[in-house]
């Protein structure tokens, strides 16, 4: 398995880490977490909860997108030096995203999407560049 693919997997499971902290955010409201309906409660959420959904949201908003310049990066076969490089950058930037949107920090944060954004656009064009 090429580190690209790897990536893939590694940027899902992000997603899936990042529920953690919408889930210690329900948690502490009134009533604890509501697991008949999570998503009303979500919904109610403010401050660094509010933020932590919207980081998680973001995560499922950006993966396809990634995985599916990977793949056609892969298929076309680009450089796969820049398609680790490019892959990796992506991880990294989704990792720092949803503390960075935890903790408020928006123009960092933006800063750090508008990395992640560019890899996957880097992902997409790498066929034609290289």
């Amino acid at each position: 398995m090429t580190i690209p693919f790897i990536c893939i997997f590694l940027a899902f499971l992000l997603n899936l880490v990042s529920k953690g902290p919408v889930a210690a955010a329900m948690a502490k409201e009134t009533g604890g977490y509501d697991n008949s309906t999570p998503r009303d409660q979500q919904a109610r959420l403010e401050g660094w909860g509010r933020r932590a959904v919207a980081a998680h949201l973001n995560g499922f908003e950006a993966f396809p997108a990634f995985a599916a310049a990977v793949l056609v990066a892969t298929a076309a076969g680009a450089d796969p030096l820049w398609m680790t490089r490019l892959s990796i950058a992506y991880v990294v930037a989704r990792a720092l995203y949803v503390p960075l949107y935890i903790l408020d920090f928006d123009r960092v944060r933006s800063l750090v999407w508008t990395v992640g954004f560019g890899t996957t656009v880097g992902l997409f064009l790498l066929p034609v560049l290289t």
